[in-house]
């Protein structure tokens, strides 16, 4: 992804922009940060050796220019229009609605995700892992300043957890997995943001981990598909062990690290009365496990079947020990956070 200084001194804007995006004083000011973090992402998304990275800056493009071309048009009407657009966007239902619309096209959430999958399918893992985690801060930053609970944001959250956990279900691709997985969590931090802003920082910085593990294993080694993980006799049983427990772990499996921020924001949303909403969220969970659980499957067989003609290889290397390490705290970490917590 950085092969080169031009596409470091992109990913230097690319960051810049999501700062100037959340710590803008107005909305023009947001929008430009957006600006500049998309074009600084569509140069990291093409790979000349990737055929479909073309088609997959195209469609980011687009998307987001409407996204972006939506906000702007909707901030300089009230601005026109209201002597006061800040205070305007969380009175007016409408304008309300426009301004979160956009922000959730832009980051992929349900209704608004249909390009998210496809896009996914053309990036490489590294880029896939910015576009499934950086690339929604600055989107999910602004939506707390207007997002308030009514029927519209009730909405998002049933349809991205529906759609997140229903779409992954026919999915062979890994990164059409992981991007529905994705959809299902947007859901999820959607709901937090309703409660406490703490709550989705928490629910964010585990999912960035989790997805972070899984995403450098598969990386290190060259897994893409479901039927890679099932037969390749080069990746060692224990890596798709570990690949099989951080899955779990992003499901939210409660003995996993993954359970922790669901487990609060279930305890939350059942505070503020939202039961009906959480029970669809916590049965739509059980089918994206589902679909974790046919990926790691083959980690998890009794009956590994090896070769007798694949030659020995020493495993014992830094990415080795790394994934290891990795799945090891998403496997513990709740044990340790809850012992900590007791601790003090």
């Amino acid at each position: 992804m950085l092969s080169n200084p031009s596409k470091l001194l992109f990913a230097f804007t690319l960051i810049s922009g999501t700062i100037v995006s959340i710590s803008a004083n107005s909305w023009f000011g947001a929008w430009i940060g957006l600006e500049i973090n998309l074009l600084s992402f569509i140069p990291l998304m093409t790979n000349s050796t990737n055929l479909m990275s073309t088609e997959a800056s195209l469609k980011y493009f687009l998307t987001q220019a409407l996204a972006s071309a939506t906000l702007l048009f909707t901030v300089t009407f009230a601005s026109l229009v209201f002597s006061s657009p800040a205070t305007l966007l969380t009175s007016n239902i409408f304008l309300n609605t426009l301004v979160s619309s956009s922000l959730l096209l832009k980051m992929g959430a349900a209704p608004l995700h249909f390009w998210f999958p496809g896009v996914m399918e053309g990036l490489s893992w590294m880029n896939g892992l910015v576009l499934m985690t950086w690339q929604k801060i600055a989107p999910l930053m602004l939506l707390t300043y207007n997002l308030s609970l009514n029927v519209f944001t009730s909405f998002v959250i049933i349809s991205s957890v529906v759609v997140g956990s229903l779409g992954g279900l026919n999915q062979t691709s890994l990164r059409k997995i992981l991007a529905y997985s994705s959809i299902n969590h947007l859901g999820w931090m959607t709901a937090a943001l309703m409660v406490s802003e703490n709550l989705w920082n928490l629910y964010f910085l585990t999912y960035t981990f989790l997805t972070t593990s899984i995403i450098f294993t598969l990386h290190s080694f060259s897994i893409s598909h479901l039927n890679q993980s099932f037969s390749s006799n080069s990746t060692p049983p224990t890596i798709k062990f570990a690949l099989f427990t951080t899955l779990l772990s992003l499901g939210g499996l409660p003995p996993f690290l993954g359970f922790l921020p669901k487990w609060i924001i279930i305890q939350a949303l059942t505070n503020t009365e939202m039961k009906l909403i959480i029970t669809l969220m916590v049965v739509m969970t059980l089918i994206t496990l589902f679909y974790y659980l046919r990926v790691g499957f083959s980690a998890f067989m009794l009956s590994y079947s090896e070769n007798l003609w694949s030659t020995p290889t020493n495993y014992v290397n830094w990415t080795y020990t790394t994934c290891l390490i990795l799945a090891m705290l998403s496997t513990l970490g709740l044990t340790v956070c809850s012992l900590i917590y007791h601790t003090l």
